[in-house]
């Protein structure tokens, strides 16, 4: 039953534990006091502490009201200290701990303890690309001024080096990336800056920027460097346009010099190799030509040896007919009753040819020159019969 209740004992009791006032105090407030040493002496109970009365019955101990508060404080400092020594790593983290000021361990992902104060911690992100961005005048190796703005990608690799070997590591890193910039810069020339020599000059730098953070011990690695367009300062921009277009108009006058060079010298190689072929041809032609002559000229010897006479008059008849065959002139001779000799000039066939008789005749006309030749070499054939006769 409630203390309020009809019915109840409502007029001597109240929610704090006390009794009720008379009737002229009904509406007033609760006894606060009594409540609190209520409180306190149920915490007292709870931690161990006694209480004691004065010499007249009334508040409480001073003993029992500090073991109290102290229990409490004591609680709060241990529920304050277990929050901030329990912590959580994620999986792109890692974390350092330190002992007394010394290297303790490198903690992975996952729910961790720690002693404050004598232990202490650093925890870092160690999978997590970042970036940072560099730009300046750089002198290069042609001592011209160029600005080349630049970025730089990196993760911590080390954590513990990171965390203990360098005061503020990436300070360290824009220090090397700008000695590095500077080192590539100018041992390379402006047009290299400026156009197709980015990439390579990244390379270098990177490599360089490595080496230094290796040898600090910065447990930096550098993933990536990027060159982005290099520029002339705004003063002699207007100049540096006009040396990139004469570049331009070089690079372009040797390439129209390159493409003319590949179709005129294949060309070249295909007559040069066309003139060879045709010597060779014509060298193998007269090499087998006079071979046949020798031959020839041998078997002929020797048919000579067997009968001369008769060979020396197919001689005769063989080159008379070779003549006769490449002139447009045929010449009969007489015969035996005085018959005056007979000249045959084949004046349509000259025409044709152009009136030059010494050109050979074909066709039509040197059949007939055959034919010719041929009934003169049988007139000649019976005269010398006739005179062997006689």
């Amino acid at each position: 039953m409630a203390w309020n209740e009809p019915g109840g004992n409502s007029n001597n009791q109240d929610p704090w534990g006390g009794k009720r006032r008379n009737n002229g105090d009904r509406k007033g407030p609760p006894d606060l006091d009594e409540a609190f040493r209520k409180l306190q002496e149920s915490l007292n109970g709870l931690f161990g502490g006694g209480k004691k009365r004065g010499d007249d019955g009334g508040g409480p101990g001073k003993s029992g009201g500090f073991g109290g508060l102290l229990g409490i404080g004591l609680v709060v400092l241990a529920a304050v200290w277990l929050y901030s020594a329990v912590y959580v790593v994620d999986e792109q983290e890692q974390a350092v701990v330190l002992r007394f000021g010394k290297y303790y361990e490198t903690v992975g992902p996952g729910l961790n303890i720690y002693f404050p104060p004598i232990d202490k911690k650093y925890m870092e992100n160690v999978t997590r690309e970042r970036a940072y961005t560099k730009q300046g005048q750089m002198l290069t190796e042609d001592e011209n001024i160029v600005e080349v703005p630049l970025t730089v990608q990196y993760k911590i690799s080390n954590l513990q080096d990171f965390v203990l070997s360098v005061d503020q590591p990436e300070i360290s890193l824009q220090h090397a990336t700008d000695s590095a910039l500077r080192h590539v810069v100018g041992s390379t020339a402006m047009d290299q800056v400026l156009t197709e020599g980015r990439e390579l000059m990244a390379s270098e730098i990177k490599e360089r920027l490595q080496r230094f953070m290796d040898t600090y011990r910065t447990g930096i690695t550098v993933t990536q460097v990027n060159v982005q367009n290099a520029a002339a300062p705004r003063e002699v921009q207007e100049a540096f346009d006009d040396v990139i277009r004469a570049r331009e108009d070089e690079q372009r006058s040797r390439n129209q010099a390159e493409t003319y060079a590949n179709g005129v010298v294949p060309e070249a190689r295909g007559q040069a190799q066309r003139i060879l072929e045709d010597a060779n041809g014509y060298r193998d032609e007269t090499v087998s030509r006079a071979k046949g002559e020798a031959d020839r000229f041998t078997k002929l010897v020797a048919e000579y040896r067997k009968a001369p006479e008769v060979t020396r008059q197919r001689l005769y008849l063989d080159t008379m007919q070779e003549v006769f065959s490449n002139t447009s002139k045929v010449l009969v001779t007489g015969n035996k009753n005085g018959q005056s000799n007979l000249l045959y000039l084949p004046l349509d066939k000259m025409i044709e040819s152009g009136g030059k008789t010494s050109t050979p005749v074909t066709g039509a006309a040197a059949s007939s020159n055959e034919a010719n030749a041929r009934a003169a070499a049988d007139l000649q054939q019976q005269q010398a019969r006739t005179r062997e006769s006689r």
